[in-house]
C-alpha cells in the first residue's frame, strides 16, 4: 500500500507524511516541474515530476496507481479515472471518492464551468481550515485500517 498524493497545490502533504510514518507507508507525491522542491523529505517519500501541462500529473498518476494504493486529489476527473484503481481515493476535505457520489460532483464542475464559459460568479472553493484537516486525518486513518484488515 503506497499514499499518492496528486501534489500540485495539496494542503494536506505534511498531514499525510505525518500519517504514512506512524503507519510506515511509503508516500509518493505526483507534481509538475513548476512546483521542485529542494525541502528535505523522509526517506519514505519519493517525488515524482512531471513536465509542464495541463494534467500530466493525473495522466501520470493514473498510469501508476494500483489496488491497494490510496490516492489524495481534489480533482474530481483523477478521481473518476482511478476509483476502480485504487483502494480508496481521497479528497483533501476527507470526503471518500465512491462510484456513488462521482457522478453529482463531476456533474457541479461541468455546470461551474458552463456557468464561468458563460461570464457568471461561481464561488471559489472556501478557504482550507484546522477542522478540515482533522477530518482529513481521521478519515485518511480510517481507510489505512480498512486496507490493512483486507
Amino acid at each position: 500500500m503506497r499514499l499518492i498524493i496528486d501534489g500540485d497545490g495539496s494542503p494536506v502533504k505534511d498531514t499525510t507524511i505525518e500519517i504514512a510514518e506512524k503507519y510506515h507507508l511509503p508516500v509518493v507525491i505526483v507534481t509538475s516541474i513548476d512546483h521542485y522542491s529542494t525541502k528535505e523529505y523522509p526517506d519514505f517519500v519519493t517525488f515524482v515530476y512531471v513536465d509542464r501541462g495541463q494534467d500530466s500529473a493525473d495522466f501520470k498518476i493514473v498510469s501508476v496507481i494500483q489496488s491497494p494504493d490510496i490516492l489524495i486529489t481534489q480533482d474530481y476527473g483523477l478521481a473518476s479515472l482511478t476509483i476502480s484503481k485504487a483502494f480508496a481515493v481521497l479528497h483533501q476535505s476527507g470526503m471518500r471518492y465512491t462510484k456513488m457520489n462521482i457522478d453529482s460532483l463531476l456533474e457541479q464542475r461541468f455546470y461551474g464551468a458552463q456557468m464561468r464559459k458563460a461570464n457568471k460568479r461561481t464561488k471559489g472553493p472556501k478557504a482550507y481550515t484546522e477542522e478540515d484537516r482533522q477530518i482529513f486525518r481521521t478519515n485518511l486513518e480510517k481507510i489505512i485500517l480498512e486496507n490493512e484488515s483486507h
